[in-house]
């Protein structure tokens, strides 16, 4: 962090943008709150001579501004607002923050968070789309099913005795309907998208990951390299939890912040790989699990789902379909 001759933090809001920058030779700090304009704001960094770092935090829109400004600047680091902790401390207005940002950013104490350019990083609007289409399908059918409890009657029925339930109960399959419409209309995209991008192709040949699933997989992972083991990417994707130890003393495990989407993603695959109908090798993989090494059900299946994780990810690195390992399966690395 100390080869940059300016060091910028930004605090942007759709009427006011705050920005401070710093020297690595000096510790007075150049503070602006001006209205926002962002062809101004680039002019800005033009005029500064030097090599330049610009730092601000992850919002919902950071990646319009990653594509604005990444080329302005010899670094772009766009952090993790949740560990910035001291931002929380004391007043809080936006020209203080982007002075506490500057100072975090000369001190190399940010956190990326991933952006880039790729086409991938887009397709993460359409699968945030699709998760909230079948978040509010969910809801509605919850409603439904609630309804026909309340009166004591089964779901897969079509009409209540009530003229008030049958009137809620035709707002709800009338939108179950448009529910259903939209979602077929996702998924027609990505099937679309699916024939276009051999990475899905790849993904797709995974046992139990399927079209939604490899499009889920590909547009949050982007970019497999930036994951340094498999291990980074199982914790990414909430298949292993971080042991907490001070003091030479173990106090337990707990969570890492990870992609929900992608804990579904392989959970789900797990849940089909294992059937007893499938024929795959993680399905003997699991057999062997919990036969040979007599682990607990629950935790087979964690392990057979951490095992498409590392599939998936070197599936993504190798660009290669997948191939099921013609080792013995007491060599495979649990």
């Amino acid at each position: 962090m100390n080869n940059y001759n300016h060091y910028i933090a930004l605090d942007w809001s759709q009427k006011v943008m705050a920005f401070a920058r710093i020297t690595k030779d000096s510790e007075h700090v150049e503070v602006k709150e001006v209205p926002t304009d962002l062809s101004e704001f680039k002019f800005y960094l033009r005029s500064l001579k030097g090599r330049k770092i610009l730092t601000f935090e992850e919002s919902s829109g950071s990646q319009w501004l990653y594509a604005e400004l990444r080329e302005e600047v010899d670094e772009l680091v766009i952090c993790d607002p949740h560990r910035n902790h001291l931002l929380k401390e004391g007043p809080k207005t936006d020209k203080i923050d982007s002075r506490k940002l500057v100072f975090l950013l000369r001190a190399g104490l940010l956190k990326p968070v991933y952006h880039s350019g790729d086409d991938f990083i887009y397709i993460r609007r359409l699968v945030s789309g699709y998760q909230d289409v079948v978040r509010a399908g969910v809801r509605l059918k919850n409603q439904r099913f609630a309804l026909f409890q309340l009166n004591g009657r089964s779901r897969k029925e079509k009409t209540l005795e009530r003229a008030e339930d049958q009137f809620v109960l035709q707002g709800l399959d009338q939108s179950i309907a448009a529910y259903e419409e939209e979602k077929k209309r996702y998924e027609v995209e990505f099937h679309r998208l699916s024939k276009k991008y051999p990475d899905l192709q790849n993904l797709k040949s995974i046992p139990g990951v399927g079209e939604i699933g490899a499009i889920k997989i590909a547009a949050l992972v982007v970019d497999a390299r930036r994951f340094e083991s498999r291990q980074h990417f199982w914790s990414y994707s909430g298949l292993v939890k971080l042991e907490r130890i001070s003091g030479g003393r173990s106090y337990g495990k707990k969570n890492s912040r990870y992609c929900r989407i992608l804990k579904s993603v392989f959970k789900t695959a797990s849940l089909s790989v294992i059937q007893e109908s499938a024929k795959n090798p993680f399905r003997n993989y699991y057999k062997y699990l919990l036969k040979d090494k007599n682990y607990p059900e629950h935790h087979a299946r964690q392990a057979v789902a951490r095992r498409l994780a590392a599939v998936a990810l070197g599936v993504l690195k190798s660009k290669q379909k997948f191939k099921a390992w013609e080792v013995p399966i007491t060599a495979i690395q649990i």
